[in-house]
């Protein structure tokens, strides 16, 4: 779980470093960007484990229809969930407009898909 918690964080760098729609402000302290980041990545679990799958739920049938295309609209409307609720938390970190959030979930999902896969399962054998 702690790693794929940190898999999500460096996910979200990744995107932050790449996107110039997505961005991590306030100070210049690299421990509080850490810390803004590691808060961002809380924030984006809580939405991926509780909110995703209600609204998978309820856009199942678009998804179907879309053979799965309208899972990258979702991601971008959760990622700007989460920049919302990031700046109600006043977390120096946002997302600008709906491009930006569509180009970073996808980063984020193949970022995250890579770690994860690194690490693999307990109890597993890569070869």
């Amino acid at each position: 779980m702690l790693i794929r918690f940190l898999a999500s964080a460096a996910a979200l760098a990744v995107a932050t470093w790449l996107l110039p729609g997505i961005r991590l402000g306030g100070t210049d302290d690299v421990w509080g960007q850490v810390f803004t980041l590691l808060a961002v990545a809380a924030i984006f679990g809580f939405v991926n484990a509780l909110i995703k799958p209600l609204f998978k739920f309820v856009s199942a049938p678009l998804i179907l229809l879309t053979l799965g295309l309208f899972l990258l609209v979702l991601n971008a409307v959760l990622l700007m969930l989460v920049s919302w609720a990031a700046g109600e938390l006043h977390l120096a970190w946002n997302v600008d407009g709906f491009w930006s959030a569509f180009w970073g979930g996808l980063i984020i999902s193949i970022v995250t898909l890579i770690i994860n896969a690194s690490f693999g399962k307990k109890g597993t054998e890569h070869r």
